[in-house]
C-alpha cells in the first residue's frame, strides 16, 4: 500500500515492463533502473501531452508511481498508468479524446511545421 495516498500498489503496466525485464536480466544498478524508468515515464507523459493539450489537459509523472492529470480549471486526478489515462481524460475534458479528430491532427501538424526546414 502506498503510504502517501493509501491505495494499493498494482503490478507494473506493460509500458513499464521492458525496464523491469531489463533490470532483472542484467547487472543493472538500482539507481540506473530508477533513472531509466523515470526518464521513460517522463517521455511517455510528454508524448501523451501532445494529444492531451488539444483537450485542455496536462499529464505529469508523480514520483514515478502514478501520473497526475490536470485540467485548465485546476482539477486533477491521479492516474495509475497510461491504460487508465484515456477514460479519465474523457471525463475531465467532457468528451472522448479521438486520436483521429481532424482538428487534433491539424493542431499537431501545425505544431511540427516550425521545426521542419
Amino acid at each position: 500500500m502506498c503510504v502517501l495516498c493509501g491505495e494499493f500498489v498494482a503490478q507494473a503496466h506493460w509500458t513499464d515492463r521492458h525496464i523491469e525485464d531489463r533490470a532483472r536480466s542484467s547487472e543493472t544498478e538500482i539507481g540506473d533502473y530508477h533513472r531509466d524508468r523515470r526518464r521513460d515515464r517522463i517521455l511517455r507523459a510528454s508524448l501523451a501531452n501532445r494529444v492531451l493539450a488539444h483537450y485542455g489537459l496536462r499529464l505529469d509523472d508523480w514520483s514515478g508511481s502514478r501520473y497526475v492529470l490536470r485540467d485548465r480549471k485546476g482539477g486533477s486526478e491521479l492516474v495509475q498508468d497510461l491504460g487508465s489515462l484515456w477514460p479519465v481524460a474523457g471525463r475531465m475534458a467532457g468528451r472522448t479524446p479521438d486520436p483521429l479528430d481532424p482538428a487534433l491532427m491539424e493542431a499537431m501538424s501545425a505544431a511540427e511545421r516550425p521545426h521542419q526546414r
